[in-house]
């Protein structure tokens, strides 16, 4: 069985980003780039099915040089090898869906699991635009999944509760938080990462020539919070919650 995962470069979620000079994008002068957790999320149960079925996981990464070290720890939890399709342009959710839809086609994996979003934009579009393009089925936000032989049977959160759907194979799966918890990478597990191979291709080499269809206009801080204040009695804290915060 073929699994292929998808692994996105992200902002560490414990730093304060701040915005650049032009308020254009993030300032990443001493960023640490982390794997986004949701692809953790997604590699770790790619590694239970197979170890379960049988079969390999490869590891898909888009962008530049760098992000090959988040590949490389996708790597050491236990996935057999990488895919890094090199780019720096800037891609959105309908570039990245283009780009898994032709690596599809070329791997012809059975199962792709994929982060149901990530913790930078918050889209969450890749899975449904992917599963457009290649036809395939697809169950989002997973919270259990049963993989079998040519399916999979998915329990999925929704607003209502839990869903249960089943989906053959090949299909998508997008990963919920809920699904599991990824494992640690073992000190042998990041060596032998390093000797993993990843293949390195680019736009041409895929026969893709894309342009997002959205543009980053602007980026503006949130207003900073302004201090409380103690009040002296009850009608003074109602006359401010009427007259300055006007909530009641």
């Amino acid at each position: 069985m073929k699994i292929l995962v998808t692994c996105k470069q992200v902002p560490d979620p414990d730093i304060k980003v701040k915005l650049n000079a032009e308020g254009t994008g993030i300032n990443t002068d001493g960023m640490k780039f982390v794997v986004n957790p949701f692809d953790e999320i997604a590699n770790e149960e790619a590694l239970r099915i197979v170890t379960k079925l049988k079969g390999e996981v490869i590891v898909l990464g888009i962008g530049p040089k760098a992000i090959q070290t988040q590949i490389r720890s996708c790597l050491a939890m236990g996935s057999n090898s990488g895919i890094h399709v090199v780019t720096e342009d800037t891609m959105d959710s309908d570039c990245v869906a283009r780009i898994l839809a032709k690596v599809i086609e070329d791997e012809k994996p059975d199962l792709i699991i994929v982060g149901k979003q990530a913790v930078d934009d918050d889209a969450g579009q890749v899975t449904q635009i992917a599963s457009a393009l290649t036809g395939y089925p697809q169950a989002c936000y997973a919270c259990k999944v049963d993989a079998e032989e040519g399916k999979a049977t998915v329990e999925r959160e929704v607003d209502g509760g839990i869903e249960t759907v089943e989906v053959n194979f090949p299909a998508f799966i997008s990963a919920d938080l809920r699904l599991n918890e990824p494992r640690y990478a073992s000190l042998p597990n990041i060596m032998k990462a390093k000797r993993k191979p990843i293949k390195s291709v680019s736009l041409d080499d895929l026969g893709l020539t894309l342009s997002p269809k959205v543009n980053m206009v602007k980026l503006s801080a949130p207003e900073e919070r302004k201090a409380g204040e103690i009040v002296e009695s009850v009608d003074a804290l109602v006359d401010k919650l009427i007259n300055e915060a006007k909530i009641i």
